[in-house]
């Protein structure tokens, strides 16, 4: 199902996690649930990943993760505050070390010329340290590889957060 390279690097993302004590956590719309389909492909997933939450209506947004109405109304779904509300709502309802959000527009249809397209934001929360997040413009790729662009990042939002890591937060 994923590529190979992509599995071998969710494989040692876990690794690092398992090796930390790390526990992740994700909250996506776009992708529909795709990083976390990547992340429990990895034999022994359930010692890191502690939960996913596909969120792709707004509706879901408030009532799962707690993203403010407010948020949603000013800023829009697919936005940096509402990428990172959905990582901070992540690591509240869950037992996560790190939270990771995705929302975008994967096409063909609901861009506009201020939201084209292919942007995704991302933001990557972490217990007792800043939340953090970026904004990606994959352009007018194929929706698979948008979604796909976006899981990769997600990646690489979860090893730079492991990069400044210190033991695991927990209370």
């Amino acid at each position: 199902m994923f590529p190979s390279l992509l599995v071998e690097r969710a494989a040692a993302l876990e690794a690092r996690c398992r090796a930390l004590g790390v526990k992740l956590a994700a909250a996506e719309s776009c992708t529909g649930g795709l990083l976390s389909a990547l992340l429990t492909e990895i034999p022994g997933s359930s010692a890191v990943f502690e939960r996913g939450f596909v969120v792709y209506s707004n509706e879901a947004k408030q009532e799962m993760l707690g993203v403010a109405e407010q948020v949603l109304a000013a800023d829009g779904a697919v936005s940096d505050a509402a990428a990172r509300a959905m990582a901070l709502g992540t690591l509240a309802h869950s037992r996560a070390d790190i939270a990771v959000s995705i929302t975008g527009i994967a096409g063909p249809d609901g861009g506009t010329a201020t939201k084209p397209v292919g942007l995704v934001y991302l933001a990557c929360a972490r217990r007792g340290r800043p939340t953090f997040a970026s904004e990606r413009r994959f352009g007018a790729l194929s929706r698979s590889a948008i979604r796909f662009a976006a899981v990769e990042t997600a990646l690489e939002l979860i090893e730079a957060a492991l990069a400044a890591a210190q033991p695991a937060l927990r209370p």
